[in-house]
């Protein structure tokens, strides 16, 4: 027995059987060993997300700290102003494609993203890729949460000097103010995740609008105290002619782009957990487009330019935004801008690193573990890898380990939207995504194809990425072939999937309506 998903066959009425066996519906929600409240379909009087929303969500996530120093890396390599900020527009714009791509699914049949993986990697296998999302989520989400943390401490130590007199604690390398801000901020964030997704919405869009303001009004101040942007926006690129680099820009280019497409590689994974709750494929495309590589350009100029500024204003580079606030003498001035980015890191941080773990781990055993214990989950190893550590070299693992990772991950968006696309035509048995005699339970609840495509994909790129965090010594070939992770990575599990399916595998089951088609 299968029955079309509709608006009406998932309504708030009596108990009844949706499939034979254990698949029911209870409330307008699905019963399954393989649902709970969070993972079941959205419905759709319940997608509040228009395109100001979907915006808002963007702009939201991509103002924030690592953003204001991203460009960082590659002028310290030789870029000029112009070329690092053009590079991460156009990675940005790069990454939109398969964010808009995979999107679809979310905003078509209203599914989070390990419920988007089961078509492709069986319900079970789809823990796979949802657990290697997890895990570059929780490294995120502790970093962030010790910025915010951070923040809140120079804050209070604006009226409190003696506080950075203070020794560190045993074993944890901090002082106790530091560790008790840190654990404060990480309680907002545990505490905005459990009242659910209409609250982050909210955040959202209190923060989109005023991040922009207080962004442009820093780099206002910057100009108008300079007298001008400074040196940094007047220095030529190492790579022009007669520069100590003349002649190897496309070598530094190529994997420059590559890491600005790794940096929100793994939002394009699960941004069906956000899309779900849009109200059309219009409002999710567009809000993205919107609000993804224009915010990210915007504000990667912002930090580009102001931190030029400060080696007009302070004699110095100061590309830490947290560090520059602390020198502004008004202390209106210093908390309202100290806020703001405890705001700017809040919203950030739960938007991009908690919302899919918290799915994700929801997804290994649906009856036991909620959104808001997969939430906890992640809060708990966001404080168990010692964020203030990883931060202390921000080279080595935020810009080394968890991009690189991130641009590992390109095969999983391979194996979906060769799946979800050129496989399924963007149709599925929505019904059957929770039902181990539906369509996708494959050899024991694991598809052997999307394994074998994901790791088609990981391997020809694991021995650069093991080079490059000095975990072995590898060849040049490797390394250069390592610039290339994401795209290598997608391309190679799309083709292998692709492949394999359409030549080894029964024509895909499951075609049924969607809850929305807009």
């Amino acid at each position: 027995m299968t029955t079309v998903a509709s608006e009406e066959d998932l309504s708030a009425g009596p108990p009844r059987v949706l499939r034979q066996g254990e698949l029911f519906e209870v409330q307008g929600e699905i019963v399954s060993p393989y649902s709970n409240h969070d993972l079941s379909p959205v419905r759709v009087k319940e997608r509040k997300w228009g395109t100001k929303d979907i915006a808002a969500l963007w702009i939201s996530m991509s103002a924030c700290v690592p953003t204001y120093m991203l460009a960082s890396s590659v002028i310290a390599e030789g870029m000029s102003w112009w070329q690092a900020v053009l590079t991460i527009f156009l990675g940005n714009t790069i990454v939109l494609l398969p964010m808009i791509l995979n999107a679809h699914a979310g905003t078509k049949y209203g599914i989070p993203f390990p419920v988007y993986c089961r078509p492709a990697f069986g319900m079970l296998g789809a823990n796979v890729p949802a657990i290697l999302r997890a895990l570059v989520a929780c490294g995120w989400f502790g970093i962030q949460a010790w910025i915010g943390g951070w923040a809140i401490y120079k804050i209070l130590t604006v009226w409190i000097p003696g506080w950075d007199k203070l020794g560190n604690l045993p074993f944890i390398g901090i002082n106790l103010p530091q560790l008790v801000c840190f654990l404060a901020f990480w309680a907002v964030n545990m505490l905005v995740i459990y009242k659910g997704i209409e609250s982050i919405r909210i955040l959202l869009n209190i923060k989109a609008p005023l991040l922009i303001v207080l962004g442009l009004a820093l780099l206002y101040w910057a100009y108008s105290r300079a007298g001008g942007f400074g040196p940094m926006l007047d220095k030529p690129s190492a790579f022009d002619a007669g520069q100590p680099k003349a002649g190897q820009f496309w070598s530094f280019f190529v994997p420059a782009l590559t890491g600005m497409v790794g940096f929100w590689a793994t939002l394009s994974l699960n941004i069906p957990d956000f899309t779900r709750y849009a109200r059309s494929q219009r409002d999710q495309a567009v809000g993205q487009a919107l609000g993804l590589p224009t915010t990210m350009g915007l504000f990667a100029f912002i930090g580009v330019a102001v931190t030029s500024a400060t080696v007009v204003i302070y004699g110095e580079t100061i590309w830490d935004p947290v560090m520059l606030i602390t020198r502004f003498q008004n202390p209106v001035l210093l908390v309202v801008a100290l806020g703001a980015l405890v705001l700017a890191t809040l919203a950030t941080n739960i938007a991009a690193n908690v919302v899919s773990p918290a799915n994700d781990f929801a997804n290994i055993a649906p009856k036991k573990i909620s959104f808001r214990t997969g939430g906890l989950i992640t809060g708990v190893i966001g404080i168990l890898i010692q964020p203030w550590r990883l931060v202390s070299d921000p080279s080595g693992y935020i810009f080394t380990w968890l991009v690189g990772y991130s641009a590992l991950l390109g095969s999983i968006g391979g194996v979906l939207i060769a799946d979800y696309y050129l496989v399924r035509k963007t149709k599925l048995d929505l019904l059957g995504l929770y039902d181990r005699s539906g369509p996708y339970w494959y050899k024991g609840g694991w598809n052997p194809i999307a394994l074998v495509a994901l790791a088609a994909g990981i391997l020809p790129n694991l021995p650069g990425f093991l080079g490059v965090v000095k975990w072995a010594t590898v060849g040049d070939f490797w390394l250069k072939l390592y610039n290339y992770a994401w795209f290598v990575g997608f391309g190679l599990s799309f083709a292998v999937y692709a492949g394999l399916t359409l030549a080894l595998a029964k024509p895909p089951a499951g075609v049924t309506s969607s809850a929305s088609e807009a």
